[in-house]
C-alpha cells in the first residue's frame, strides 16, 4: 500500500450482484418450476451471468471461485494511490482497478476486505482470503514463510503473481528536508513508516550501520496515512514508503504544499499478488489475465490513470521476488 515487505499496488478493493441470481436460474431449471415469476427470475439470471459466461479465462479458475464468482481479496485500503477510499467511501486506486479487469478475464467480482497490512498473510493462510492484493513486495522471505527480522520460519509460505515494480523512496516536508539526501543521512533522525513494509526493514538495517548514539530512531504505524500525519504534525524528520505512494503524498498532501521526495527511490522489486502455496490453479489464471491485459493495453491505461507508469511490467511472472 514503500515497497511494502509485507508490501502494500491494492494490489485492494475487492461485489457481487449477479451471483445469487445465477443460483436461483440453476435451481429452477433442476426443479422445473415454470410459474411467471419464476421465469423472469431466470431471465434475469440468464442475462445477469452472460458476462461471467463470455469472459475468455473463466475456465481457468477452479471450481469452487468459479461457482461463488467472487475472489475475496485481503487489502489494507490506506495506500493511496494504489488502494485507499475516496472521499464518498469507495475503495479506488490502481489496484482494485486492475482487480477489476483482472475479472472482466475471468468472470468474477473482486470482493476487498480490509485489513492491517501486516495480517494480511495471515489471514490469506486461514482462508479469510483468497488472495492478497495490497502493494505487498514478493520477497524470498515471504514465499517461504521467514519472519525477516528474525530469520525463523513462520507459518506457511505463499506465491506471488508479480504485476507492478516499486522502489522505495524518502519524504520530508516541503523545503525543510533536514540536510537528509540518502539513507545514511538519517542516521541521527527520527524517521516515519508504515509497520510491516520494506521502508521498516530498510530503516532497520540502515540503524545497524550508524555510529552508536546515532541510530535511527523508527516509528511505526498500522497505516501510511497515520505516518504521514506524524510528519505533517513536526513528529518526525522524515517518512518513507514506496515510490508511487510517496509522490501521491507529495502531490495531493496540502495541495502539494505538505511534503516533498528528497534522493532518489531504492530497491526497486516486484509487488505480487499473493496466493496460497495448494491454490496453484488460482495462481495460474491471475498469471493468465494478468498477461491477457498487459496484451490488450487495459493495465497500462489503468497505470498512467494513477500516474504509475514507470512501475509497469511487460508481463506477469510467478515468485519473481529475490
Amino acid at each position: 500500500m514503500t515497497a511494502r515487505s509485507t508490501r502494500r499496488p491494492s494490489v485492494a478493493p475487492r461485489r457481487p450482484v449477479a451471483i445469487g441470481a445465477i443460483a436461483v436460474a440453476g435451481a429452477l431449471l433442476l426443479t422445473g418450476c415454470g410459474d411467471q415469476t419464476n421465469e423472469a427470475e431466470a431471465k434475469e439470471s440468464k442475462g445477469a451471468g452472460t458476462s461471467a459466461a463470455a469472459a475468455p479465462l473463466a475456465d481457468l479458475l477452479p471450481e469452487d471461485v468459479k461457482s461463488k464468482g467472487v475472489v475475496k481479496v485481503g487489502s489494507d485500503i490506506a495506500y493511496a494511490p494504489v488502494e485507499f477510499k475516496d472521499e464518498s467511501g469507495k475503495t479506488v486506486g490502481i489496484d482494485p482497478d486492475i482487480a477489476d479487469a483482472l475479472g472482466k478475464q475471468l468472470g468474477v467480482k473482486f470482493e476487498f476486505e480490509n485489513g492491517t497490512f501486516d495480517t494480511l498473510l495471515t489471514g490469506l493462510r486461514s482462508g479469510r482470503y483468497d488472495i492478497a492484493m495490497s502493494a505487498m513486495t514478493d520477497t524470498k522471505d515471504r514465499q517461504e514463510g521467514v519472519d525477516s527480522d528474525t530469520g525463523k520460519k513462520v507459518g506457511e509460505g505463499v506465491d506471488f503473481v508479480d504485476y507492478f515494480t516499486a522502489g522505495v523512496s524518502i519524504y520530508t516536508k516541503k523545503g525543510d528536508d533536514k540536510g537528509i539526501k540518502t539513507w545514511s543521512d538519517l542516521c541521527g533522525k527520527k524517521l516515519v513508516v508504515q509497520r510491516g513494509t520494506v521502508s521498516e526493514d530498510l530503516a532497520k538495517a540502515e540503524s545497524k550501520k550508524c555510529d552508536k548514539g546515532e541510530k535511527i530512531t523508527i516509528e511505526a504505524f498500522d497505516n501510511d496515512q497515520q505516518a504521514q500525519t506524524r510528519l505533517r504534525a513536526g513528529g518526525a524528520d522524515a517518512g518513507s514508503s514506496d515510490f508511487p505512494v510517496a509522490a501521491y503524498a507529495v502531490k495531493t498532501s496540502g495541495g502539494g504544499n505538505d511534503f516533498q521526495l528528497v534522493g532518489e527511490q531504492v530497491d526497486a522489486a516486484p509487488y505480487g499478488i499473493a496466493v496460497a502455496k495448494d491454490d496453484t490453479k488460482l495462481r495460474d489464471a491471475l498469471k493468465a489475465a494478468l498477461d491477457a491485459i498487459v496484451e490488450n493495453g487495459e493495465y497500462q491505461k489503468i497505470l498512467e490513470k494513477w500516474g504509475a507508469s514507470e512501475g509497469a511490467v511487460t508481463e506477469a511472472v510467478i515468485n519473481g521476488g529475490k
